[in-house]
């Protein structure tokens, strides 16, 4: 039996004409009758007297009305719920970023400047490496990708993807150290000759670790590391950072609160620190309404002084 068969019953019952009712189906008269002796047979009784001018329903047919117009009108309720579902998950747009962003950045950064229309966290993603988010953008898995950056332009495979970027924040990365007993980091940087430190690492596929690098060289004086662990969380960093096994980067603001209570302090001068920039991320392919709206309501990128 199918729901059509119920429908077309309703409408024979309200208009007492098959020809009426096959047009307010939208269907033939001969397909419409034959619809409705499918519905008889499927039943295993007449539901409707046809030797009646206008016709009339037998009473199983009068019992049947009642379960037709309640299991119609059913079908309609959820119809109409869930459009407004599809409707409501076409406007909503799926951000990818990783866990130290979602925590410290995108919550201040929704409450600030958009409301509408509603992001949300693809979690997924949090430990992914760079070229997985824009991988997953090429491939339709999110529609948005929020990502630290290096202000220097250092390149990457990903930044030759179809995609289109806003600024829409920044950061620093800021070498860190647990305290020594009179409050200077135990671990330091740019302290001369000495022993390789012990290096709490991002990913050495990851932009953290790259930008890190670069910066390094840049300086051209980078230490000597032994490297004990690498992560592609802050996060599990920041732990290992603050037990005391040896220093590392962290994004400012994750560390912002250690610091305030001095669990952590600086493990060298402003020079060790990594600008980095705060970018969001879309494919240019395709592009949904909601998607234009929020790209529309964001300033377009310019250089960096």
């Amino acid at each position: 039996m199918e729901i059509r068969w119920l429908e077309d019953f309703v409408a024979l019952a309200r208009t007492r004409h098959f020809s009426r009712a096959a047009e307010e189906r939208n269907v033939t008269q001969p397909t419409f009758s034959r619809r409705i002796k499918l519905l008889e047979e499927e039943m295993g009784t007449t539901l409707v007297n046809r030797q009646t001018l206008p016709l009339s329903l037998t009473p199983a047919g009068e019992e049947f009305l009642r379960l037709c117009e309640q299991v119609t009108q059913r079908v309609q309720d959820t119809r109409e719920r869930l459009s407004r579902l599809a409707e409501a998950q076409a406007n909503r747009l799926r951000l990818a970023a990783p866990q130290s962003l979602l925590s410290h950045f995108l919550p201040e950064w929704l409450a600030t400047h958009h409301e509408d229309p509603p992001l949300e966290p693809y979690l997924r993603a949090t430990g992914w490496l760079i070229d997985d988010y824009f991988q997953a953008l090429d491939r339709g898995e999110c529609d948005l990708v929020l990502c630290y950056w290096p202000r220097d332009g250092l390149l990457s495979e990903s930044e030759r993807l179809e995609c289109d970027y806003r600024r829409v924040g920044e950061e620093r990365l800021i070498p860190l150290s647990v305290p020594d007993p009179d409050g200077r980091p135990r671990f330091s940087l740019g302290s001369g000759p000495r022993e390789s430190l012990p290096l709490i690492a991002f990913h050495p596929r990851g932009l953290m670790h790259a930008a890190i690098q670069d910066h390094l060289t840049s300086l051209g004086e980078a230490p000597a590391f032994r490297v004990l662990n690498e992560s592609i969380q802050s996060h599990n960093i920041r732990e290992l950072i603050g037990l005391g096994y040896g220093m590392g980067w962290l994004p400012q603001r994750l560390a912002a609160p250690a610091l305030a209570r001095g669990e952590l302090v600086p493990a060298g001068d402003a020079r060790w620190q990594v600008p980095l920039e705060i970018r969001l991320y879309r494919h240019t392919q395709g592009p949904s309404p909601a998607l234009d709206k929020l790209w529309q309501a964001l300033p377009s990128p310019a250089p960096v002084a």
